[in-house]
């Protein structure tokens, strides 16, 4: 994951766990200023972790949409 860092891997990891099919999600930095996150997932033999991993940033992209809309709201 070129560019991130603890934030958004951490949110990413934490969304994959509420799959079912998700049997393990974790992710590793080398090092905090120079390294990149490495994802790791494994998933039952019901899901690929592909899928599971684009389903999870899916709704990850719906919570965010969601919080806008609320702050902007809120705002008024």
């Amino acid at each position: 994951m070129k560019g991130e860092g603890h934030t958004f891997s951490n949110a990413l990891r934490k969304e994959l766990w509420n799959d079912k099919h998700v049997k393990a999600a974790a992710y590793a930095i080398d090092h905090p200023l120079v390294g990149n996150p490495v994802l790791i997932v494994e998933t039952d033999s019901g899901e690929n972790p592909k899928k599971a991993l684009s389903a999870a940033i899916n709704r990850l992209k719906k919570r965010n949409k969601e919080f806008q809309d609320k702050f902007k709201k809120a705002k008024l």
